[in-house]
């Protein structure tokens, strides 16, 4: 994994790092790789660990009534982290769980609290990346409370064009707030004569 070239990446998209920043924080993470279905939070657990997604995807979720909602998605350049536990001392609500073979570059809050203090591009570049997280979560607010069920999926592929060949049907179906069987007709629809 060239993690340089990913943080250039990033950098291109929310702000660029300096080689001093880059370095510490590289030197106060760890590359780890993850099999598919490796859940690393779950509900009731405290975490403090983010995820940034060097290759494959991860997914958070809630389990209501026995049933499995997701919520997010991450994939490669995305970060994917227990938001309600890692930013307060409340424990998880959700799941994190890696939907396919992944590698991720894992830090911690102290990381982010001291890089933050430590470098003012580092604090730049993660406020724009809790920006653009909490404008993704308006939008899918939004598409939930006003789309049709079409209208949502069309949205979510010209967000991520190749989801459905790397997330299960029935976790794109309640993520859009649909069940499997709408998301069918919807991929499918009937021809017309």
């Amino acid at each position: 994994m060239n993690i340089e070239k990913t943080l250039d990446e990033l950098g291109a998209i929310y702000t660029p790092l300096s080689p001093e920043c880059r370095q510490e924080l590289i030197a106060h993470s760890n590359i780890e790789s993850f099999q598919k279905r490796d859940v690393v939070v779950r509900e009731g657990e405290y975490s403090k660990k983010v995820h940034l997604i060097l290759q494959g995807c991860a997914r958070a979720y809630y389990l209501k009534d026995g049933k499995d909602i997701s919520d997010w998605f991450s994939f490669e350049k995305q970060f994917m982290a227990p938001i309600v536990s890692f930013f307060s001392d409340q424990p998880s609500p959700h799941y994190v769980e890696f939907v396919e073979d992944s590698i991720a570059l894992e830090f911690t809050k102290d990381t982010m609290d001291l890089l933050t203090a430590k470098h003012h591009d580092f604090e730049r570049f993660i406020s724009r990346v809790v920006t653009e997280t909490m404008l993704g979560l308006c939008e899918r607010l939004y598409t939930i409370q006003f789309n049709k069920a079409e209208e949502r999926y069309t949205h979510l592929l010209s967000i991520y064009p190749d989801i459905i060949n790397r997330i299960p049907l029935t976790h794109i179906a309640s993520y859009l707030g649909i069940t499997l069987e709408t998301l069918s007709r919807i991929r499918t629809p009937k021809k017309r004569i």
